[in-house]
């Protein structure tokens, strides 16, 4: 198939959670052997901090406006089998009525930041998706799964409004032998919303025992902020050093946000990364991630510091390796790029064959 996606960014991972996904999700598709074109819009934050200016998969083209991508970009567009945009596009509702209006395949809607999109619609932000424009996509593809689905088609009227949770690339996460630098690691960028889960389930622990080391790795953290000495900075961490982070941390700290944990059914990429490695996971608890791993098994999930502490000291090495192995086999099973590119796939074959049946039944 041709397929054209107009994403936030591909090249630079800085201060975003978009690019690694968009780096599976096309490198999944191109190595099923379709053609997949991918539109950014050059922005200068982006510009200044590309990890991976030239992906090695797909083709990538960057534009400057609107007008330039409807210009130069108008016959793919029309051509393509598939057209998705996504969330975060710079002047996403002027794009998706473009898309809308002259695509001559499906049309999708990737929303990477569900939650967050729902709450911009009831409050009647408009920076990338408006109402009007949910109902004109053939497809929403959610990073969220469960009842918000069910919520997207009744409430909002889209569609065919399908999970396409994040993936992982198992050619460049896996485990490696290292030597161990922390008891407990955390990737992720500066939000005001998971501070509190990440003061009490990894700087309070912390604070509790000095002889734990720690590491917090991402962007945009306050200058104010202080942190326990125990604790290591890494103010940016771009995705070609994510595995050997990974695999230098006995456990790995995933946090959600808070419109990603009342909704649910939101897992970050970052569950999948760091399985992949085979490294333990401790995560706060929202509903459905025991659908993504067997908690207690594959995962473990604490509510406060004291439960952080007691996984950290008391759960043996064996104990820990063979966690991270059965996370492991889940997430090469169920969560690869390999298997988001077919489930999009199907997707679509499904939403064409709908619309062919439309069109017979109408004739």
């Amino acid at each position: 198939m041709q397929i054209v996606i107009l994403g936030l960014s591909i090249t630079s991972s800085w201060g975003n959670g978009h690019a690694v996904t968009y780096r599976s999700l096309v490198r999944g598709l191109s190595e099923r052997g379709h053609d997949v074109l991918f539109l950014e819009r050059d922005k200068p934050w982006y510009a200044e901090n590309r990890d991976l200016p030239k992906p090695p998969f797909g083709r990538t083209r960057l534009y400057d406006s609107v007008k330039e991508l409807k210009d130069k970009y108008r016959d793919d567009i029309r051509r393509a089998d598939l057209v998705i945009v996504g969330s975060y596009v710079p002047e996403g509702v002027t794009v998706g009525e473009f898309v809308t209006s002259v695509a001559g395949g499906v049309t999708a809607f990737y929303d990477i930041d569900t939650p967050v999109t729902l709450s911009k619609l009831d409050r009647g932000d408009t920076e990338y998706l408006s109402r009007a424009l949910v109902m004109r996509y053939d497809l929403y593809l959610s990073f969220t799964g469960g009842p918000t689905l069910t919520r997207l088609r009744r409430h909002y009227h889209a569609r065919e409004p399908r999970a396409l949770y994040c993936s992982v690339d198992p050619s460049a996460y896996y485990p490696e032998s290292r030597e161990c630098q922390w008891d407990m690691g955390y990737l992720g960028t500066w939000s005001d919303d998971r501070q509190p889960a990440l003061d009490r389930l990894m700087l309070d622990p912390a604070r509790q025992n000095s002889a734990l080391r720690f590491a917090v790795a991402g962007s945009l953290y306050p200058e104010a902020l202080v942190w326990p000495q125990n604790v290591d900075r890494i103010s940016h961490l771009p995705p070609v050093q994510h595995r050997e982070f990974y695999n230098s941390q006995r456990f790995t700290l995933n946090i959600t946000r808070a419109d990603m944990v009342r909704a649910g059914y939101s897992p970050s990429v970052r569950l999948f990364e760091a399985a992949a490695c085979g490294i333990p996971i401790i995560s706060d608890v929202w509903d459905g991630l025991g659908e993504l791993f067997t908690i207690g098994s594959e995962i473990l999930v604490a509510r406060s510091s004291a439960e952080s502490l007691s996984y950290l000291n008391d759960i043996t090495e064996k104990e820990r390796i063979a966690m991270g192995k059965r996370a492991r086999a889940r997430v090469l099973a169920e969560h690869t790029a390999s298997r988001r590119a077919e489930q999009l796939e199907n997707y679509l074959t499904d939403v064409a064959g709908r619309a062919a049946f439309g069109s017979r039944a109408a004739v």
